[in-house]
Parts: structure tokens; sequence; C-alpha cells
């Protein structure tokens, strides 16, 4: 299958820093791929490569198994929607869909059943006749997706497209384009710091981190098993525990560790593939998101209670370990008090460890 866009060892430096460094990635047609990682990570400068609007340093760019390194934004078959709307505030919802289809002389009736076509699937057939200073901002940030949908374009680029909204509004609007996604079948890149856009709508999620790529995955197999510390630590609220220990032993092919109190824990991640990146007695971090500790009668960690967060259907107790160090624990039901010590198990099945160059490393169970 040919891919719908295909980077191949991308670069992108401005003066002496280097922001994106011999990237390479390929997104199948169809596909919906987010994008994330925090401000500064290269993820915007590579969309803008992507669409033209910024030279690329060093690499080459691939739409549809053509090489559009150097060709005209105008030239390459995709449509942008932005973090700002960018209407033209003179023009009516319907002229502004069609601007840029009678710059590139489509015929009027071509023109009018692509706008009819787009408004009824973003639910502004009624506000066509109306100005972009007249609609809300989540039917202004409607408007700018239909502007880009009316091109047919290859791919749909969108550059942090709901951070302007608010709550409620993000929502639902995440919730359109979905459903625009699963109606058109079309190619869509989108660009987010924001994980629960990346889980919501990838059908693959891209994490960046300093202009390089830690893992591509889809939504559960980047929360289940990141391949990475900085994933694992990235996605997910709460974030993911990190507890200290030492690779003491094997047993039955199993990772032992020591942790912080001394004691003994057989974990379920292989040991074959771990004792040559953490060597004899390698210092590594036990990975556990707070759904996966629970409180027990007996277990390997207990501490101190410092606060309660309640959310409804479940709460968030933050514990003091022995050493000082905390973890976050998910409660559902019991609710203890501040300074109570209460002990915790571990499911085994989900916790990961991380050497000391932060690779992951897995429990032997298969994702659901």
């Amino acid at each position: 299958m040919m891919s719908a866009l295909k980077l191949e060892q991308v670069s992108k430096r401005y003066g002496a820093t280097q922001v994106i460094d011999e990237l390479s990635l390929e997104i199948h047609r169809g596909e919906f791929i987010v994008l994330l990682g925090a401000s500064g990570c290269g993820k915007t400068s590579l969309l803008r490569m992507v669409a033209g609007l910024e030279e690329v340093s060093g690499g080459r760019v691939f739409i549809d198994g053509k090489d559009v390194t150097l060709t005209h934004p105008g030239q390459r078959n995709v449509a942008m929607v932005f973090q700002h709307y960018a209407l033209y505030p003179h023009m009516t919802v319907r002229d502004n869909l069609a601007f840029g289809l009678r710059n590139v002389r489509l015929k009027g009736d071509e023109i009018d059943r692509r706008i009819a076509e787009s408004a009824r699937m973003l639910e502004l057939t009624e506000l066509l006749n109306r100005k972009p200073g007249q609609l809300s901002g989540g039917q202004r940030q409607r408007v700018a997706i239909a502007r880009a949908a009316v091109k047919a374009p290859a791919i749909f680029l969108f550059d942090e497209p709901l951070s302007n909204l608010d709550a409620a509004l993000r929502s639902r609007t995440r919730v359109e384009l979905a459903r625009l996604h699963r109606r058109l079948g079309a190619t869509m890149l989108f660009v987010t710091h924001d994980q629960l856009d990346a889980m919501t709508l990838a059908t693959r999620i891209v994490v960046m981190n300093g202009g390089s790529i830690e893992q591509v995955a889809t939504p559960v197999e980047v929360y289940r098993r990141p391949a990475t510390r900085f994933v694992a630590g990235f996605i997910g609220t709460p974030a993911m525990n990190f507890i200290p220990v030492a690779r003491c032993g094997v047993a039955a092919g199993f990772t032992v560790v020591r942790l912080p109190d001394g004691s003994l824990l057989t974990t379920c991640v292989p040991d074959q593939g771990l004792s040559a990146h953490a060597g004899g007695d390698g210092e590594l971090s036990l990975g556990i998101r707070p759904e996966n500790l629970y409180p027990a009668a007996s277990g390997p960690l207990s501490g101190q209670v410092e606060a309660v967060e309640f959310l409804g259907e479940r709460s968030l107790a933050v514990l003091t370990l022995a050493d000082g160090s905390t973890v976050t624990v998910t409660l559902n039901g019991t609710r203890p008090a501040p300074g109570e010590t209460i002990t915790v198990a571990i499911d085994l099945r989900e916790a990961h460890l991380f050497d000391a160059g932060g690779r992951a490393h897995h429990a032997r169970v298969e994702i659901q």
C-alpha cells in the first residue's frame, strides 16, 4: 500500500539550533495521526514542513508517493486548519468556504456541491449567510474545518485547532472531528500538546521529544506499553509512578528487584534482554500506573497518606513511602484519612521496568 505521507530523514535547523534531526515517519491512507509532545518538541515545525510553509533543512517529504520537498504549498494537495481560525471577517461563511475553490477556477456547481456537503457534515447549513463576527468560537472553528474539507485534500493538517476552545466545546469538537474522519476516510495529521486529544482521536500517536520520535503506536499501546520512560511519564493523568529499584536476581526467568525498603519483589518482566541493559546489580525504575496499585492487607509497599483527591467515582491518594518518595494510588470506595498508613499491592501484570537509558521492559502479558 502506498503511503499517504512519508518523511525520510527530515531535519530542521534555525541557524545553529537543530529542531528536528533526521526524523522518519510513514503514514498510511485514512489514518488519523496525532503528533503529541510538549512545547518546543518540534511537532509544529514538522507539520509546517509537510505543508510547505517551512523549508526542509535536510531529508525528503513524499505525499502520495510524490517527492514534494521543493514543491510550492499550493501544489501539495494538503489543507491546513490553524489554531487561530484565520477567516475573512468581511465574507460570509459561504464565501469563506468558496474562496479557495474559486482561486483554482473550480466550476460554480461543483463549488456549490462541495459547500453544501461540508456544511451538512459540520452542521453549518443554517449559518452559511452569516459572517464570522456573528458566530461563536466553536462555530468559527467548524467553518475553518469545513474550509479545509471543501478542498478534498490528500491530507488534512491540524495545528492545535482545539486549544482556544473551552473544555465543554473542546470535547464536542473532538467528537465532530472523529465523525468527520469516519465519514471522509481521509488522512489526517493533527498536532497537539493535549494527551486527551491524542488518546481520543488518533489511530496512532507519534510521541515527540526534543525533535525526535519516542514512540509510534496506537493509544492503547502507548498507554499500556510505553517504549520509554519519557512516554510513560508523559502519557496518563495522573502520571505513572516511578520507584527506584535494583536488579538483584532471576526467578523462573523473571527479574527480581530490590525495593527501597530492602524487600525483594519478583516481577513479571522476563530477565532475558533486561540483564544486558541493566548489568549485574543495575539501577532500574519500577513503573506502575496509579490504577495498578490497590489497598491490600499485605503488599510490597506501605506509606503514609499525604492527601486524598476525591473525583466522584474514584479517589486519588498520595502516599509517602519509607524512603521519602511518593506514589499515587487510585482508590475505589475506600477513602483513608490524611496521616493514615496503608499497605498497597501491585498488579505486576501491568508493571514495567525502565533501565538507566530510559528503555522500557514490559511484563509478559497480552494487550487486550
